[in-house]
Formats: structure tokens, C-alpha cells, sequence
């Protein structure tokens, strides 16, 4: 016999999909997007070269709600789209840069962020980050300042600790 006795074996209680897409331009593909998140049961999707200026968030179709940021049209830009079931749920919004952002998650179960998403279970927290890294193509400098902030973000994540 294998494994845990089907009495002890640990079931889930909530099942929350999460992805993550290189959509290259976002520009005429949000809908596609959100048909994409209704077609696959995805809750949460993290998005990276949206390529959409400002620190914005729109519905964008199927009841999700994308909260993005950008610098400039041309390049980079992040998003996080955000099902229906859960949209009603975001405390905050930290736009971070072009390349990192942060969404948290207030939810009856716990709190859930995303880039970074913590989630408070019996067990503890689980924390989960979605970034989009320089090419190799750019410069130096932009690759540290991406690390550094990054770094930072991490930082801000609090340390795992077990629920009582």
C-alpha cells in the first residue's frame, strides 16, 4: 500500500487556479484574455508585456477585472486579471514598476496576495510570486534595478509562520 490511508490522505478545501501568460501586447486581447480565464477556470492570472500605459484597472469582459501597470506602450507592463468569484475581494493594489506589482487578496479563508500570493491556510502560509525578468538584450542597469526591487518585494513578504 502506498501513500496515506484514504481517511488520513489531506483534502483540499478551496481549489484556486492560478497562471501566468506572456501575452506580448495586450492591445486588442483582453477579451480574449478573459475568455481564455472563463475556458480554463482560472481565478487568478498573472500577466506580463501588456505593453499598456498607466496604473489602471478595467473590467475587460466575463465579469474579470485586470489591474495593470505600465511605463510605456512599447514595452514591459504587468497585469493581474482577477476572476468574478474573487474580485470583490482585493484590499490593496501596489504598482510597483513595469516589471513587479503586487494584489492582495482579503478572503473569508485568509489573505492572499498576489506577486506575492499569500495564503493563509491550517498549515501556514504559502507564498507564490509572479515577475517578469529583463531580456538578455537589456542593459546592465536595468537588470539590477529589476533584482533590487525585487529583492524588496520579497522582503516585504512576511516570514512563514504556522496558524494557531
Amino acid at each position: 500500500m502506498r501513500g496515506l490511508p484514504r481517511a488520513e490522505r489531506p483534502r483540499l478545501k478551496k481549489l484556486v487556479r492560478l497562471g501566468t501568460l506572456n501575452v506580448g501586447t495586450l492591445t486588442g486581447r483582453s477579451r480574449e484574455v478573459a475568455d481564455l480565464m472563463k475556458r480554463r477556470r482560472i481565478q487568478v492570472l498573472c500577466l506580463q508585456e501588456t505593453r499598456w500605459k498607466g496604473a489602471k484597472a478595467r473590467e475587460i469582459g466575463e465579469g474579470v477585472k485586470l489591474y495593470y501597470n505600465g511605463e510605456d506602450t512599447k514595452r514591459n507592463g504587468v497585469g493581474i486579471a482577477v476572476a468574478e468569484s474573487l474580485k470583490d475581494s482585493v484590499a490593496a493594489v501596489q504598482r510597483i514598476n513595469d516589471r513587479i506589482m503586487s494584489l492582495r487578496l482579503d478572503t473569508r479563508e485568509g489573505y492572499w496576495t498576489i506577486m506575492s500570493l499569500r495564503l493563509d491556510t491550517k498549515e501556514g502560509y504559502w507564498t507564490i510570486m509572479s515577475v517578469y525578468a529583463p531580456q538578455t538584450r537589456c542593459s546592465e542597469r536595468d537588470k539590477d534595478d529589476f533584482y533590487l526591487s525585487l529583492e524588496e518585494a520579497i522582503r516585504s513578504v512576511p516570514e512563514a509562520t504556522t496558524s494557531p
